[in-house]
């Protein structure tokens, strides 16, 4: 059983930047295509980014392109997604997400495995 523990989330003023990791255990994170999501207050759940097994295929929600970077090392278990120029509507819970299939798919089909969560504020 994969589990999926997101860090690096707080709160950070207009403008700034944020780094999240995601940490992989219980199974081989190479096999794995990984994604990042998000849930505002009153949303639903939304696709942000997205990662194939290997790292050379990276895929972004329109609101993000430009702004976040998802990348991986495999060797040391880990995803991360870097955050740039923040503004009040990134402010959501952003969960890390693992799927045995192709991360282009990802944004339309639900990944298997999810981690709890970490708390993201933009305040101006």
């Amino acid at each position: 059983q994969v589990q999926l523990v997101e860090s690096g989330g707080g709160s950070v003023q207009t403008g700034g930047s944020l780094r999240l990791s995601c940490a992989v255990s219980g199974g081989t994170v190479s096999r794995y295509s990984m994604g990042w999501f998000r849930q505002a207050p009153g949303k639903e759940r939304e696709f942000v980014a997205a990662i194939s097994s290997s790292g050379g295929n990276t895929y972004y929600a329109d609101s993000v392109k430009g702004r976040f970077t998802i990348s991986r090392i495999n060797a040391k278990n880990t995803v991360y997604l870097q955050m740039e120029s923040l503004n009040s509507e990134d402010t959501a819970v952003y969960y890390c997400a693992a799927t045995l299939g192709t991360a282009q798919r990802m944004k339309g089909r639900p990944p298997e495995y999810w981690g709890q969560g970490t708390q993201v504020t933009v305040s101006s």
